[in-house]
């Protein structure tokens, strides 16, 4: 029986599997070009889209408004899910890794060509949305494809690490979008930004995917899927028929992904309060300066970036669980400190009130990548990952700049929207409880099958057994 630490000590002598730094920087700047396309129409949509493709309403109603098109993206990133896992998990990771990047520059760039409503109409937000959409299709296949080719790529005793930099793409991302939006505020005055200026970022997106292409279609394939694509082969020619990975994970994972999709709740919630929402909140409701509170995201993600790495190892050497846990129920009580900071209108008050956020966060966020991964088997994790992590953000980051926005319009305060959040944490908390430890897993194709599958095969192979035999 094939192990996973066949090939991975057959790659390298020193125990490093060859080329997996090449892997894992390849995916650390796919991710990061990703994200820094979705969030960068997050910060638009909290910024100026409510000038430019929603004029004729109040200005926290056109940003509820431009919010409602940032919610719809997630709407597309299940579907990209189900269709990016089901191609990853025949055809390859890297393939379909590809696409989805093109897929997403191509509708971001496009994004910062789209007329504004004065000149278009209606037909303006609804081209917007339209590109939206593509952009949450191609993302609900990236995350999923870049975490699978690090994790399958290590080894089990330092997964938690290595898969935790693609993790690093999202503050990375959200580091770039803010801090060229920033720039972009900084040099222009704000008609020329609210004209034209913020187009600028959109249109950079060509040339950084580019660049994202050409390293990507660099990297080898994973030696697990090919070695489970080769097994798959055999079964095939021995007349047994594969299950297509959709209804295999159904099958035998559901109860992994309940867990997965709980245990992003108070992850993706948290976030994007913290990212997204902190800018309508502080711009809008306590007329901070729209430079100072781009500010406080920059340096927060700045920090964020560098402890991700740091808690995806101490997962590696206390468990995955615990470290979320952390993450999980420090922000269900941060979120009561976080909304109390702002209120101060200070500085630096704002940017101890994002970073501490996103402390949190990343304890949560780091050890995701590989706490994810660990929990399918190679055949179906592409899809296993991909459904749990984005039909999550449907009920999670989707509506929660949305949910957030409209708490503070009907009550004027910041008290619903804490409570929000810590309701989000407690669901999380619920779901690691349920979960079971992953650290130190196989990742090869019989290690790790959930008491479901197991449990199905007994009993597949005692009602084989039973069948009358004919001659």
């Amino acid at each position: 029986m094939a192990t996973e630490t066949a090939p991975t000590q057959a790659a390298s002598a020193s125990g490093v599997p060859r080329g997996l730094a090449k892997v894992v920087g390849a995916s650390l700047i796919g991710t990061t070009i990703e994200w820094y396309d979705y969030f960068l129409y997050g910060s638009a949509a909290a910024l100026v889209f409510n000038k430019v493709f929603f004029p004729t309403t109040d200005p926290l109603t056109g940003t509820l408004l431009s919010f409602l098109t940032y919610a719809i993206g997630f709407a597309a990133r299940p579907i990209g899910a189900l269709v990016f896992g089901h191609y990853g998990d025949r055809l390859g990771r890297k393939r379909l890794l590809v696409i989805s990047l093109l897929m997403m520059g191509v509708a971001t760039a496009l994004i910062g060509c789209v007329p504004g409503y004065d000149t278009l109409g209606v037909t303006a937000p609804i081209l917007l949305t339209v590109l939206r959409l593509i952009q949450g299709f191609a993302l609900g296949g990236e995350w999923g494809g870049a975490v699978l080719l690090v994790s399958e790529h290590g080894d089990a005793s330092r997964r938690g690490f290595w898969a935790s930099w693609p993790q690093g793409g999202a503050p990375l991302g959200n580091l770039l979008a803010v801090g060229v939006l920033s720039l972009m505020t900084t040099v222009q005055p704000d008609a020329a930004f609210v004209s034209w200026g913020w187009r600028i970022p959109f249109l950079l997106s060509a040339l950084l995917v580019g660049i994202g292409l050409w390293i990507r279609l660099g990297v080898d394939e994973s030696p697990l899927f090919k070695e489970a694509r080769r097994r798959a082969e055999t079964r095939a020619a021995e007349g047994e028929k594969e299950q297509p990975p959709l209804l295999a994970v159904l099958r035998h994972h559901w109860r992994d992904v309940l867990v997965a999709i709980g245990a992003r709740m108070a992850e993706n919630i948290c976030y994007y309060v913290i990212v997204t929402f902190v800018l309508t909140y502080c711009v809008d409701h306590l007329k901070i300066e729209k430079q100072t509170a781009l500010n406080a995201v920059l340096i927060g993600s700045a920090i964020q970036f560098c402890l991700i790495p740091v808690f995806g190892a101490l997962s590696d050497r206390v468990g995955r669980k615990p470290v979320y846990l952390v993450g999980a129920i420090g922000t269900g009580a941060w979120a009561w400190a976080f909304f109390a900071l702002l209120d101060t209108r200070s500085f630096p008050a704002l940017v101890l009130a994002v970073t501490v956020g996103l402390v949190f966060h990343s304890a949560m966020y780091a050890p995701q990548a590989a706490f994810f991964s660990e929990l399918f088997q190679t055949r179906m994790r592409f899809s296993g990952a991909s459904i749990g992590a984005q039909f999550a953000s449907v009920a999670a980051g989707a509506p929660a700049p949305l949910i957030a926005v409209a708490l503070l319009k009907s009550y004027g305060t910041s008290t619903p929207i804490s409570l929000y959040v810590s309701l989000a944490a407690v669901v999380t908390v619920v779901a690691l409880l349920f979960a079971r430890e992953t650290r130190g897993s196989g990742l090869d194709e019989t290690a790790g099958k959930p008491a479901g599958e197991a449990a199905d095969e007994a009993a597949d192979e005692a009602a084989g057994e039973a069948l009358p035999t004919t001659s």
